[in-house]
């Protein structure tokens, strides 16, 4: 599943290559593109024609485009393997493509929803007055938001009667931050994903969130992460971040920074990769991860 590195890349093209363009055609070639859509693509399409994208906006992992001076979104749903492409006018049709938007320019490109294996889709929706589509106003914001609260948020995740892991992919507390890079980021941190978040002091919760930044910068600079063709940006090509991961997917091999082979658990119908002797489980959990 692709989370906020990868999608403000996508962002990020489509602010490029999309933004301020105004739609003369759309269609919809999937009805499960626009299952979120309750009229249907009929009225999806209807609804975009002659409307002007006014940019690209993230938060955590959701994206979408405002129409101007409509007070609507297009949101985009990208599930696990939904590419958001602008590809030439006349390049042969992708085997997954689901929905295709032409402009009412000369550039000579469109815009393409692809996806494999049909989870993502676009709708349309009105947005709140912060500017966010309203199917998603209780997300909160991610920690590359420049308006991110860290002091409410280090008080926000000592009240919680949870685990770190947990909180971390909570995202009515913080937003964006997925499976991959929350093993990323308490490596880093040196911190067991099962620790209770209660006692975790403010010190160690500052460093444990400047490490989640340092670790999606660092993605971001990559293009993010790619373990598979799915994930692409605007223009088809793969992240390489993956080349570059301290903990996920690295069960049996040797930590980067003590030489002990790290290990994999089941973790909430996921995988949590992590070093037994640099992120020493607490108490509770010692017995079970010994095993």
């Amino acid at each position: 599943m692709p989370e906020l590195p990868e999608v403000e890349v996508v962002r990020r093209g489509l602010e490029r290559w999309v933004a301020g363009r105004t739609v003369a055609e759309v269609e919809v070639l999937h009805p499960r593109a626009v299952r979120r859509h309750p009229a249907g693509g009929e009225d999806f399409a209807a609804r975009l024609k002659g409307q002007r994208f006014e940019g690209a906006r993230r938060r955590g992992k959701y994206l979408w485009l405002p129409l101007a001076e409509t007070g609507t979104s297009v949101l985009g749903h990208l599930g696990m393997s939904g590419q958001l492409l602008v590809q030439p006018e006349d390049a042969p049709d992708e085997k997954h493509l689901r929905i295709r938007v032409r402009f009412d320019d000369s550039l000579g490109t469109e815009l393409r929803f692809v996806d494999q294996r049909t989870f993502g889709g676009l709708s349309l929706h009105d947005q709140t007055p912060d500017g966010l589509p309203d199917v998603i106003a209780h997300i909160a914001r991610d920690p590359l938001d420049p308006a991110f609260d860290d002091a409410a948020f280090q008080g926000a995740l000592r009240l919680r009667r949870t685990t770190i892991k947990r909180a971390l992919l909570d995202q009515s507390l913080i937003s964006g931050v997925g499976n991959i890079y929350a093993d990323e980021a308490l490596w880093r941190s040196k911190l067991h994903y099962d620790r209770p978040t209660a006692g975790l002091t403010r010190p160690r919760s500052a460093e444990l969130l400047g490490h989640v930044r340092d670790v999606m910068n660092a993605a971001l600079d990559a293009g993010g992460t790619s373990f598979d063709s799915l994930y692409v940006n605007v223009n088809g090509e793969s992240g390489y971040f993956d080349r570059s991961l301290d903990a996920y997917g690295r069960e049996d091999e040797p930590c980067r920074r003590c030489g002990t082979p790290m290990r994999r658990r089941a973790w909430m119908n996921r995988s949590s990769y992590f070093c037994p002797s640099c992120q020493r489980p607490p108490r509770a959990t010692v017995r079970s991860v010994r095993r």
